[in-house]
């Protein structure tokens, strides 16, 4: 059984020397200066969150003003049976509403300020009734429908969402995929990403292992979304998105050779990192930065150092990351109040072809020893049966034809199956491989003996070879075993 309970407290507090306008105007001065994000204004009070970060016990403030009395009612947003810090916003905010420092004048002068953009007193949700259980299941599903300044995330979470439903009917399982399914359907991968599919690059950012990590990673894009893509604009924030992924993407096929990589995280992280690049400038105001940096940096950090677990791409983390505070710092000029969309447009445009330009050069710089052993040793195989096509010759076969399958299509494809190994080699394999190639380079001059002692008793006409053509038989048989 779940419980969802969520613990409210309720203080009320009389406006004393002020008038209700004045008091309001100081409700949202202090409300301003501690961080709060307000939601809602109005003659009868306010609506605040305030939003310490996606990992603190946070509250929503209702205030509301009714005949010289202001009431105060904190609800904690967690679904916590107790918290104490329903109870410690609004006495903190109570302490700091007493000791007003403020002319009445400036109190005034906000009221006015505030006045101009109060709801109508129907849309007034200070008014309003409770919300029903009906409309608490239509705001939950809200999260999912695309709105102006809240258009591209919920899109994004969508097609995440949808992708992995098609992934699960298509018999992908829904916990622990396979690494074969998920290069299936686009994850990346070294040695199939840099043999001609870059757009796994891309695709890898839309895939999820697992259940739990699609439902991380939609949260975190969720809470960044709300905070971050008002504040950017359509074009910037899917521009950014995209960018961070590939970047992320880039940087996870960069430093691992071998690791099937998933997930939105890498363009989440860069929008965390865009969002703290502009934390550093003023393009956020000031009163909001303190507990928004604090916010922010508490997840990166923690996801970072949860990213040493083994199977966590901290590359892509970290990718992302750095690529996201660069496209946010390269955003400032464009996000200034004066700047005009030809600015916008230009910084897009600048970026989109460096990051691309960049990805070219590293798809073509990173080393790819996996998929050449790979290739090659696609090379070996046909090679192999070629060579070995000398077992499949038909009972009607001449001399000719058993001389030419020894010779030339025996012997002289052993030894490029030789020439093959000996390049492998060269390369930059895991151990494992490297043994097993070794293996390989045997069992190869094996067969090249052994088809030279039938060539040679062919030719002579003798069976003086035959215990040694055995003996090379056996060996061989052996190897295989080994290798299989």
């Amino acid at each position: 059984m779940a419980l969802s309970l969520k613990p409210s407290y309720t203080e009320d507090y009389p406006i004393q020397d002020l008038t209700t306008t004045q008091f309001l105007g100081l409700l949202v001065i202090t409300a301003e200066r501690f961080g709060w994000q307000i939601q809602h204004i109005s003659d009868r009070g306010i609506i605040a969150y305030t939003d310490s970060g996606a990992f603190a016990s946070n509250a929503l403030i209702t205030i509301t003003i009714e005949d010289g009395i202001a009431t105060f009612k904190s609800e904690s947003t967690s679904t916590a049976l107790v918290s104490t810090h329903k109870k410690k916003y609004v006495t903190q905010f109570i302490e700091a509403i007493s000791q007003n420092t403020y002319e009445v004048e400036e109190l005034d002068e906000k009221y006015n300020e505030l006045k101009e953009h109060f709801p109508a007193p129907e849309d007034d949700a200070l008014t309003l009734p409770p919300e029903s259980t009906q409309d608490k299941f239509k705001n939950f599903f809200s999260i999912f429908v695309p709105v102006p300044g809240y258009f591209v995330t919920p899109i994004i979470i969508n097609l995440n969402i949808l992708i992995f439903i098609i992934m699960v009917l298509k018999g992908v399982d829904i916990i622990s995929p396979t690494s074969e399914s998920l290069i299936y359907w686009g994850a990346n991968f070294r040695p199939i990403t840099l043999d001609g599919q870059p757009w796994r690059l891309l695709t890898s950012c839309f895939l999820h292992i697992g259940i739990f990590h699609l439902l991380m990673n939609m949260y975190a894009l969720l809470y960044i979304g709300i905070l971050l893509e008002h504040r950017l604009g359509t074009a910037r924030y899917l521009t950014a998105y995209l960018l961070a992924g590939i970047a992320a993407s880039i940087t996870s096929l960069w430093w691992h050779d071998l690791t099937v990589s998933a997930g939105a995280s890498g363009a989440i992280f860069g929008m965390y990192g865009l969002f703290l690049a502009l934390l550093t400038t003023n393009i956020i105001s000031k009163n909001q930065r303190k507990a928004l940096l604090t916010s922010i940096g508490i997840f990166v950090a923690y996801n970072l150092m949860n990213g040493v677990k083994e199977g966590v791409d901290n590359a892509a983390h970290i990718g992302g990351l750095l690529s996201g505070a660069i496209i946010g710092f390269a955003f400032v000029p464009s996000l200034k109040q004066q700047a005009s969309k030809q600015t916008t447009n230009i910084t897009i445009a600048g970026l989109t072809v460096l990051l691309l330009g960049c990805s070219f050069f590293a798809l073509k710089t990173i080393p790819n020893d996996i998929g050449t052993y790979q290739t090659k040793m696609e090379q070996f195989i046909t090679f192999e049966e070629e060579a070995l096509s000398l077992y499949t010759l038909p009972d009607k076969a001449t001399e000719e034809d058993f001389l030419l399958a020894v010779e030339q299509k025996g012997i002289a494809n052993w030894k490029n199956c030789l020439q093959l190994l000996y390049e492998i080699e060269q390369l930059n394999i895991p151990d494992n491989l490297q043994e097993r190639n070794k293996q390989l380079i045997a069992y190869c001059n094996m067969r090249i003996s052994s088809y030279g002692l039938l060539l040679k008793k062919f030719v002579e006409e003798t069976k003086a070879y035959d215990d040694k053509i055995i003996e090379y038989n056996q060996q061989i048989d052996s190897i295989i075993s080994n290798l299989n």
